[in-house]
């Protein structure tokens, strides 16, 4: 059973940037698919980007163009760099592993879960 443990979330300025990391431990890191999603305070779960095995990155429309998924599979480790950051970017990020070498943005699709990093963006 991979573990997932997330890090880099903290308190920053809008138009700052913050960079978020997640070590997989446990488990094969390099064939499958990470993602990640955040959570506001009173709304439900949504999809930020995805990378594939082959380091394909998909994004959702609210982070095009400000946020990079990458991956360092001889770490084991995600990255989400967050530019620009605005205050609607305020959430938990929570870093997911398929497993499978593609998947999509649904969280169904996504089987091992980290237990989320804090980013708050002041205006």
């Amino acid at each position: 059973q991979v573990q997932l443990v997330e890090s880099g979330g903290g308190l920053v300025q809008a138009g700052g940037s913050l960079r978020l990391s997640c070590a997989a431990s446990g488990g094969t890191f390099s064939n499958y698919a990470m993602g990640w999603f955040r959570q506001a305070p009173g709304k439900e779960r949504e999809f930020v980007a995805r990378i594939w095995w082959n380091s394909i990155p998909y994004y959702a429309d609210a982070v095009k163009g400000r946020f990079t998924i990458s991956r360092d599979n001889a770490k084991k480790t995600v990255f989400l760099q967050m530019n620009s950051l605005k205050p609607e970017d305020t959430a938990n990020y929570y870093c997911a592993q398929a497993m499978r070498k593609i998947a999509g943005t649904a969280e169904y699709e996504y089987d091992s879960w980290g237990q989320g990093t804090q980013v708050t963006v002041s205006s």
